[in-house]
Formats: C-alpha cells, sequence, structure tokens
C-alpha cells in the first residue's frame, strides 16, 4: 500500500474564495497548511476552526517587512513549503483604465506583483535549501486576454505570467515556478466584474476538489509551464 505523505502548503489570501476553498481542502486532505490573509476576523476564525500543526497569521502581502517576519518564524522552525501558493490577488472596480483611480491602480501592483515577489523573496531560499518545492503563482484567464473595464488587472497578470517564466529559467535542479489560472469560478472577486451571472459558475469548494489534486501533482518537470 502506498504511504501518503503529508506536504507543508503555504497559501496567500486564504481568507476567503480560492485560498479558504484550498486551505479547507489541504487541510481534509492531511496535509499542513501555513496561510495568511488581511482580516483579522477571518484569520482568527481559521486559527480556531484549524490549530496547530497548522498556522494562520494576519499579513499584508504588500508589505516586504511582513512577509519576512512572516516567513522567517515558520523557516527558523523548520517549517519550510513543499508547495507555495501566491493566491492573494485584488481586481479592479470595472472602469475604462482612463477612469481607474490611481490609488486602486498603485494598490493593485502592490497586492498583484509586488506582494507575489515578496512572498518568493522571503520564502524561496528555503525552499532552494532544501532542494525541492513547488511555487504556484495564481494567474488567470485574463492574463493571457484582454477585456474591456478590466485593464489593470488584466496588467497585473500578464505580468505574473513574465515573471513565472522568468524565474523558471532561473531556479536551480529540484524546484519548479508554474503559473496557475483557476478557471471561472463564483467567488466575491468575480461577482465585481460578472454580477449575480457569477452564480452560474461553480463555487470555491466545488473548483477546489479538483484543484487541489492538481498543484499536488505538480512536481519539477512541470518547471515553466503556464497551466
Amino acid at each position: 500500500m502506498k504511504t501518503k505523505i503529508s506536504r507543508t502548503i503555504v497559501i496567500t489570501g486564504a481568507t476567503k474564495g480560492l485560498g479558504r476553498a484550498l486551505a479547507d481542502r489541504f487541510v481534509t486532505l492531511g496535509h499542513t497548511v501555513i496561510g495568511c490573509g488581511r482580516s483579522s476576523d477571518a484569520i482568527a476564525d481559521l486559527q480556531q476552526t484549524y490549530p496547530a500543526p497548522h498556522s494562520f497569521s494576519v499579513v499584508d502581502v504588500a508589505d516586504d517587512q511582513q512577509v519576512g517576519e512572516w516567513a522567517k518564524q515558520h523557516i527558523e522552525a523548520d517549517c519550510v513549503p513543499d508547495l507555495l501558493l501566491n493566491n492573494a490577488a485584488l481586481i479592479n472596480q470595472p472602469n475604462p483604465l482612463w477612469a481607474v483611480p490611481p490609488s486602486e491602480f498603485a494598490s493593485m501592483l502592490q497586492v498583484n506583483i509586488q506582494g507575489v515577489y515578496a512572498v518568493i523573496r522571503h520564502w524561496l531560499p528555503a525552499m532552494m535549501a532544501q532542494k525541492r518545492g513547488v511555487v504556484v503563482n495564481f494567474s488567470s484567464g485574463w492574463g493571457r486576454s484582454t477585456s474591456p473595464d478590466v485593464a489593470p488587472y488584466c496588467t497585473t497578470k500578464w505580468a505574473i505570467e513574465g515573471m513565472t517564466q522568468a524565474l523558471s529559467q532561473e531556479l536551480p535542479e529540484g524546484l519548479a515556478a508554474v503559473a496557475y489560472s483557476p478557471g471561472v469560478i463564483d467567488t466575491e472577486m468575480l461577482r465585481t466584474c460578472f454580477g449575480e451571472s457569477a452564480g452560474q459558475h461553480q463555487s470555491p469548494a466545488e473548483w477546489s476538489a479538483k484543484a487541489a489534486e492538481t498543484l499536488l501533482a505538480l512536481t519539477a518537470r512541470d518547471n515553466g509551464r503556464s497551466i
């Protein structure tokens, strides 16, 4: 009988939507989840629902210092991720590009791009030291195509595709960087664009069953893939 291997999985944006659904799924499957989010109430709920060895912290990924302290705390406790999921992201209120407020555009760049960079910067060296692990940067169909009124979001997700490809060329043997487009799921973020019609699509919980299998199956052989 094949022995089940428990993995350490880091998830950003774990408090709602796809991140929360994946946290629930991975815990159910017997893996250890280290997650973060910006909502203290949602983090408190995760901490109560999933006590140690799981760990959930209030972290703003756009704040490099917060990310560094979060990663250091776990790395020093020998909690190095086998799977690092950069899921946290923002989307703009639908508007043509010239009507998007500068503060909104800046926030998206800080979370969707700079936040991914910060998480990689602080967690990846420990993964390299253990000579294994997969970094998954959540992309989107809008990281490979475009639509009107979501230009800032498209901008950030196209950047994620480029960042991931370049990172994959820099990684040592045994590691992988993958850009992952989760598909169309009925999340709060999707409802920002699709409104009530988002309800026609699968829920995060439904999506996570297949998605967890896909993510857990990734290996160093998948380095550089856009899936």
